[in-house]
């Protein structure tokens, strides 16, 4: 037996974009995953007044400013359907992109003296934060689902059971967008610590282009190219039409969302593998 079957560990100049145990490590940690999510989600609700009621009075104080602002006063027009109803399924959903964008775009900065102390697979830490804003998502979207069954019942809209259907696919790669997005910038940010401050701005100028409080019926065809380039855009209409069955989107806009959320998320898996014991060191 040579003195090379006998090695134990192997010491590259490079890491390769993903270990041959990469995901095998990953599910290694499960249990460590699933305890960052508990320790995040008391650290925030364990001494509060209200707990978890929290999650849901954010998007209902964020529905009256929207129903005020942009349906009583602007006068924005929407379909059809109750302006509650509308913009809480618009907030509901830009509320898991955003979190899970902001929450794992700084993972490095938050996470340096747990990372330059312990071991485990760095994707841990931004898993977790993805975790963590599904499951407020999940209580979020419980409210939405009673807004849509009580409207329902009142007969101001009509509820279409199998396209509800479409709710988990359309979340999920909206997640899947944000924390691919949040990766790329955690690597940026870990760089360039200045640029985290324009963070919220990107998120801020974002929202513009992305359906949330208008819908693309209304957009102009000069700068409806802009708004469609967003993969959010089809996405938010998608998961409205599952709700409320109010847009109409191509296949061809589906196909470019399913698309570039794919390789969004793809590429941020790849370059934070590649990167992250690198970026330990810089920072």
């Amino acid at each position: 037996m040579s003195d090379k079957d006998n090695w134990q560990w192997e010491i590259k100049p490079q890491k390769a974009w993903f270990g041959k145990n990469f995901f095998k490590e990953l599910y290694a940690y499960k249990d460590l995953l699933l305890r960052l999510v508990r320790k995040e989600f008391l650290l925030r609700y364990q001494q509060t007044l209200l707990g978890p009621i929290w999650v849901l009075i954010q998007p209902i104080l964020t529905v009256i400013i929207y129903v005020l602002i942009f349906d009583k006063i602007i006068k924005v027009p929407i379909p059809d359907v109750p302006p509650v109803l509308f913009y809480l399924s618009g907030i509901t959903l830009w509320t898991l992109f955003s979190d899970i964008f902001l929450g794992t775009a700084n993972t490095f900065l938050q996470n340096i003296n747990v990372f330059n102390k312990v071991y485990f697979p760095r994707l841990i830490a931004p898993l977790s934060i993805t975790l963590l804003h599904y499951m407020r998502f999940l209580i979020q979207l419980g409210l939405l689902m009673a807004m849509v069954f009580y409207f329902h019942v009142t007969g101001e809209i009509e509820a279409k059971y199998y396209t509800l259907l479409l709710i988990l696919p359309m979340t999920i790669l909206t997640a899947g967008f944000g924390l691919g997005c949040g990766l790329i910038f955690s690597i940026i940010t870990a760089k360039y610590r200045d640029l985290s401050s324009i963070l919220n701005l990107i998120v801020s100028l974002l929202m513009f282009v992305t359906p949330i409080f208008y819908s693309l019926d209304i957009v102009p065809e000069k700068i409806l190219w802009l708004v469609n380039l967003n993969p959010l855009s089809t996405l938010f209409e998608m998961f409205r039409y599952s709700i409320l069955g109010t847009s109409h989107i191509g296949l061809s806009q589906i196909i470019y969302s399913i698309m570039a959320t794919i390789i969004t998320l793809c590429a941020g898996l790849l370059l934070f593998n590649r990167n992250e014991d690198k970026l330990i060191d810089i920072i």
